[in-house]
Formats: C-alpha cells, sequence, structure tokens
C-alpha cells in the first residue's frame, strides 16, 4: 500500500476533460477539494480498494457558528453553501464509474443517520432532527435503476407508505455485498450478536 499510494493519489495522469467534469479546478476552493476526493475515490474503486467514505461539507461555509449540515440555526443559508460544493463532484463521480463500468459491482450510498423537521426550530431560521422520516439513496450492483421505496406524510414529518427500519437498509446493503445478514454474526456477552439484530429483512422490491 505505501509503494501504491502516491501513485493513486496523483491525479496528474487525468484528462481535462475528466478535471472538468468533477470541478477540480474550480475557483471556489472547497469544491475544488471534494472534487479532487471524489476523484481520488474512482481511483481507489479502480484499483480495488473494496470500502471508500466521502464526507462533504464540514465546516465548509468559512463563518462563525454551526458549520455542516446539521443545520439547526441557519438551514437555508447553511445549504445555499453547501449544495454547490457537494452537487458537482457528486454527480460527476457517479457519471464517471457509470462511463468505466465500474458501477456493475460498485454500490453507492448516499445516506445519514436522521432528517430534518419540516417546521423550524423555534428561535432559529433552522430545524431541529427528524428521526422519523428521511431520504437515502443508492446505485449500482445490484439496485434496480430509478425505483422509489417509501413516502412521506404530506407535512413530510413521519413516513406514511412503506416503513422501512435501519435493519431492513443494512440487510439490503449486506445482501447486494454478498453478506447474510442472518449468518453474519460476532460472539459478544454469550450471544452471537448480527449487525442487523433481531431485525431486518432485505427489501427485494429494490434489486434488478
Amino acid at each position: 500500500m505505501q509503494l501504491s499510494a502516491p501513485e493513486v493519489g496523483d491525479l496528474g495522469s487525468e484528462s481535462k476533460a475528466t478535471l472538468e467534469l468533477y470541478g477540480v479546478n474550480s475557483g471556489n476552493p472547497l469544491l475544488a477539494a471534494y472534487a479532487r476526493n471524489c476523484l481520488l475515490a474512482r481511483r481507489l474503486v479502480e484499483r480495488g480498494v473494496r470500502y471508500v467514505q466521502l464526507y462533504c461539507a464540514s465546516r465548509a461555509s468559512g463563518v462563525d457558528g454551526l458549520l455542516n449540515w446539521d443545520a439547526h440555526k441557519t438551514l437555508q443559508a447553511d445549504y445555499d453553501r453547501h449544495l454547490p460544493i457537494l452537487d458537482q463532484p457528486t454527480a460527476g463521480l457517479i457519471q464517471d464509474l457509470g462511463a468505466r463500468g465500474l458501477l456493475a459491482d460498485t454500490l453507492v450510498i448516499w445516506t445519514t443517520e436522521f432528517g430534518r423537521m419540516p417546521t423550524h426550530q423555534q428561535g432559529t431560521l433552522g430545524r431541529d432532527h427528524n428521526p422519523d422520516a428521511y431520504t437515502v439513496w443508492m446505485l449500482g450492483a445490484g439496485v434496480k435503476k430509478a425505483a422509489s421505496w417509501g413516502a412521506t406524510d404530506e407535512f413530510g414529518r413521519r413516513v406514511a407508505e412503506n416503513p422501512t427500519t435501519v435493519y431492513d437498509f443494512w440487510a439490503t446493503v449486506l445482501h447486494l455485498m454478498g453478506l447474510d445478514h442472518e449468518k453474519l454474526t460476532w460472539y459478544h456477552n454469550g450471544l452471537n450478536r448480527r449487525l442487523t439484530d433481531v431485525h431486518g429483512h432485505v427489501l427485494h422490491s429494490l434489486l434488478a
């Protein structure tokens, strides 16, 4: 790995078109930095790295206060800063993975641990956590194209259609990775524990 890392991290061999696709030469240094990370992610995947994590927009706004996606104070202003940084490089990564045939066996997941309330947080221009309804998306290896699952009530507060637990989600992810979540266990405190606890069902409706 130590011998391979310098080559993987050297973006000099990438074409001008690829750099432009990701936004590597953007005039926004925060977008350009995230773009380089997205391009590095593709280069790692090409070389057989099994798991790559990308994170965007921590401390991205460059002003005092709460500066990440956890927008309790100023949601609109925060997201207006973060979304342009996230958008082009992420889309470029997905497009590039697809063009190179890497999505055939690469699962891309965009997820978080909660959503945001449809109402503002008292005394602020932000929104509190919403653990009862939020969105994730995934594509690539084995995921049905252009499919959706579930819906909130018209207020956007709670799940109203096809409620799905995190256990279902991770059971499905493990299935797409070729692992049976009911058999993948580790011994702890006298029991064989599962990542999905005693819950979780594979969402076969989302599989290609």
